[in-house]
C-alpha cells in the first residue's frame, strides 16, 4: 500500500457560487437522551463548510435538536417505543437520501431491529454517498453478508470498540496488531474507507492509507467523534472523494482539538470546543 503523506485541498469557491454547490448533507441521528448526537454531527457539517445540513431525527426529540442550532433544518421521524428510529421511518429516510449528496448515518440511534432495516435499505441504493457512524456500525455489525448486498459508496469511522465488533462480524480471523493493518484487511472486506479512530488515526481505501498526526489527549470527551462524522460528510459533499474527505477531515478535526487545547486546556476541553475552533484550523490550511 502507499502511504500519503500530504493533505488534500478544497477546490476553491466560486464568486458565483450559491448554497447548493457546497454539498447537501443529511444527517440520520439520535434518540431520546442522545439529541446532542445530532446536533453536533450536524453543527460540525455547517462549521466545516456544508451549504445545506438537515438532520432526520425522531420527532420527540426534534425541539431539543432544532433549539440548540437554527441554522441546520430537521425532519422528523417515525419512532419506536424507546424513543428510537422506527422502522416505520424508512421510507421518510430513504426520499431524503435521494435528495441529498451525502448521508452520514449513527450517532445516537441506538441499537434494534427497526434501525437495521433502515440501514439496510441505505445500503442498498446504488451509488449513495454513506458515512456510517457510532450505533450505526453497532447496528451494521448485526446485518449478516451486507457486503453482498451494499451498493452504496461507504465510510466507515469505528472507534477501536466498534472495529472489533464490526470485524468479528464479518472476518473468522484474528484482527492484526497494528491498527494499519486492521484498517485495511476491513476495508477490502467492505469496499469502504475505513477511518479508524484513536491515538494516530488511520484512514485507509485498501491501496493507500494515512496516519493523521494532529489530536491530543482532550479531545477523548463524549461527542468528539459526532464532529468528525459532520467534517468528512461536508468535507465530501464539497468535491472530495471519499478518501480526500476523510484524510483532511482527521487532520483538521485533530488541528482544532489541537487548536482548542493550547487555549483552554486539555482537561476542560469539551465536544463542542472543537467545532468552535475549526474555524480557526480551516484558516490554518488554506494558509499552508
Amino acid at each position: 500500500m502507499q502511504e500519503i503523506t500530504t493533505l488534500p485541498k478544497l477546490p476553491v469557491r466560486s464568486a458565483e457560487g450559491h448554497k447548493g454547490d457546497f454539498g447537501r448533507i443529511c444527517i440520520v441521528a439520535g434518540s431520546i437522551g442522545f439529541s446532542g448526537a445530532a446536533a453536533i454531527s450536524a453543527k460540525s457539517a455547517l462549521r466545516s463548510g456544508a451549504g445545506l445540513v438537515r438532520a432526520a431525527i425522531p420527532k420527540s426529540v426534534l425541539p431539543v435538536v432544532a433549539s440548540i442550532e437554527p441554522c441546520f433544518t430537521t425532519i422528523p421521524l417515525a419512532e419506536d417505543t424507546s424513543g428510537r428510529i422506527s422502522v416505520k421511518a424508512r421510507s421518510a429516510v430513504l426520499r431524503v437520501a435521494g435528495e441529498n449528496d451525502v448521508v452520514a448515518f449513527g450517532p445516537g440511534v441506538g441499537v434494534s431491529q427497526g434501525i437495521g432495516k433502515v440501514l439496510e435499505s441505505l445500503l442498498r441504493i446504488d451509488g449513495l454517498r454513506l458515512l456510517i457512524d457510532a450505533d450505526g456500525l453497532n447496528n451494521l455489525a448485526k446485518l449478516s453478508g451486507w457486503p453482498v448486498f451494499s451498493k452504496s459508496r461507504l465510510i466507515l469511522t469505528p472507534h477501536p470498540g466498534e472495529m472489533k465488533r464490526v470485524w468479528n462480524s464479518l472476518l473468522r480471523e484474528p484482527m492484526p496488531a497494528e491498527r494499519v493493518d486492521q484498517a485495511a484487511k476491513l476495508s477490502l472486506k467492505s469496499k469502504a474507507v475505513v477511518v479508524l479512530k484513536g491515538h494516530k488515526t488511520v484512514v485507509c481505501d485498501g491501496e493507500r492509507f494515512y496516519v493523521n498526526p494532529t489530536g491530543n489527549p482532550g479531545m477523548a470527551t463524549a461527542g468528539a467523534g459526532d464532529v468528525l462524522t459532520g467534517i468528512i460528510a461536508a468535507l465530501a459533499g464539497q468535491g472530495l472523494d471519499d478518501f480526500d474527505a476523510s484524510v483532511l477531515g482527521v487532520y483538521l478535526h485533530g488541528l482544532s482539538g489541537d487548536l482548542a487545547a493550547k487555549k483552554i486546556g486539555q482537561m476542560s476541553l469539551i465536544a463542542t470546543d472543537i467545532i468552535d475552533f475549526l474555524c480557526d484550523a480551516f484558516v490554518s490550511v488554506s494558509n499552508s
